[in-house]
Formats: structure tokens, sequence, C-alpha cells
């Protein structure tokens, strides 16, 4: 699959009433659904990935309370808050089953979802994802790095580093990563970054799982990856090699392709 100059726009942000306030999302394409819950930097994007999921299916993509263009929705404020606030989601979307995405953080969000409704889970992807307690394979601090270890850490490729590092920030663009930053502390800062719980608990999920893992990610240890795939029942683990965490940021036609097969093979 090859994204195109003849793609179409960006669909248009959406709003939905949402406890004490409202979230966005973006919505486009046919077929089944595909919830998509984005990284800890990835609210309000739309790139090859979005647009590999279009081309295949209903793609559902909001943005995470308290992230990109949603509301803060204080009264959210853990990991099994939004497990809900995505269930009730997809009640008011009329969606009974997706294949969900999750990238990063949000790939701890899914596999939270898969485990606690695995029927409402066709299929899965956990892509890169945190969730997971391995005290011998912490996931690094990324709120004790400045942006060229932060950079370093999402791509490998250091052309893309320099790419990012020499591209000014604009006042709106550093806003909204505090924001973001903000929102991630209040989901995942203690215990960072993990549910203790979580592994106990996989051997839950029935979805097909496709495993991806960043072969040089410095966020993310492959060992989380590895347990995700080891504790899922029949879960497929991929290493993404020479790529850094950001999966579909630094390795997009092989990243999206890989989820598309995943999405549309036979059950």
């Amino acid at each position: 699959m090859t994204v195109t100059d003849a793609e179409p726009a960006t669909p248009a942000v959406q709003r939905r009433k949402a406890g004490s306030g409202e979230i966005a999302y973006r919505r486009a394409g046919q077929g089944h659904p595909v919830l998509l819950l984005h990284s800890a930097g990835g609210a309000n994007e739309w790139g090859p990935l979005q647009l590999g999921l279009v081309a295949t299916g209903d793609l559902v993509a909001p943005d995470h309370p308290g992230f990109g263009l949603s509301d803060d929705l204080p009264e959210i404020h853990t990991v099994d808050d939004l497990v809900y606030h995505y269930l009730d989601l997809l009640d008011g979307l009329g969606l009974a089953q997706v294949d969900v995405v999750g990238l990063s953080f949000g790939g701890w969000v899914a596999a939270e979802l898969a485990v606690h409704s695995p029927e409402r889970v066709r299929r899965l992807v956990l892509g890169a994802a945190v969730g997971l307690r391995i005290p011998e394979a912490p996931v690094a601090d990324l709120f004790l790095m400045n942006p060229p270890q932060l950079m370093r850490a999402l791509f490998h490729d250091e052309a893309l580093v320099t790419a990012a590092l020499s591209a000014a920030p604009t006042t709106d663009q550093i806003l909204a990563t505090y924001r973001d930053l903000g929102a991630l502390a209040r989901f995942g800062w203690h215990p960072f970054l993990n549910d203790p719980k979580l592994e106990r608990r996989l051997h839950r999920i029935s979805a097909p799982t496709l495993v991806l893992a960043a072969g040089e990610d410095r966020l993310v240890p492959r060992a989380h990856a590895e347990r995700y795939a080891a504790r899922i029942p029949d879960a497929e683990l991929r290493v993404v090699e020479d790529c850094g965490h950001a999966l579909h940021g630094e390795r997009p036609a092989e990243v999206t392709a890989a989820i598309v097969e995943h999405l549309g093979a036979e059950k």
C-alpha cells in the first residue's frame, strides 16, 4: 500500500460530549471500525498511518482527554478511567466491536481495554507499548530528557533527529507539547507508565494480536514487547529494525503495511 498525492484531505475535527466537557476526534473511511489510540505526542495527528487505516476501514481517531484538542476532563485521571471513557465512546458511536491500534501510551490503554472487554476488540495492535512493569528493563524517563535526547530516543535515523531539532517550534506547538506532557503525567506518573496488575491479566485478551517493537527503541526496551507477546495468547511479535520509538514516524510505510495486513487477515 502506498500513500499518494491524491489522498483525500484531512477530515474535519468532530466533538462529542464526554463527562464534564468534550473530546475531539476525526473519523473517515468505510468498512470495519478501527479505534486508533495515539501516543503521548500523537494527538491531532493525520499522516500515512491514518491514511492507510482509512483506506481499509472506518477509522475513529480521538484525542485522549487532556491531549490535543480534547478538553481536560479532570474526573478522568487513571488509565482505568480511560478504558471506561473509550467504552462509553464506542457505545455512543454505536460500535459494538472494533479493531484497536494503540501506540506507546495508547498501546497501554489498548491493552487494558482488551483485557477489560475482550468481546469488544476484534483485532489488536500494540506498537512500542508501555504499561508493563519490568524492573530489570524500565521505561526511560522522558520527563528528564532535553530535546536532543528525546529526539534521539524517538528516531534512530540521525537525519530525522537533525530535521526535528532544526525546525523551530511555534508558541502554540510548545504550549501543546507541555499540555500533552502534563496529561501524560496525570495518567502515568505513579506508578511510572505501568500497571503492576496488567501482565497477569493479559491472558484475557482474545483478539488476534500484533505486537510491534522498535529495533532501536531508547524509551521502551524491547523486553516490553517480548513480554506482551509472551503473555497474550497466540500474539505475533514483529520487530521493526533500524527504528526508534516513533515507529510510524520513522518507518511509516513499513509500519502502516504491517498494521493494515494484520487488520485485514482472516481470523
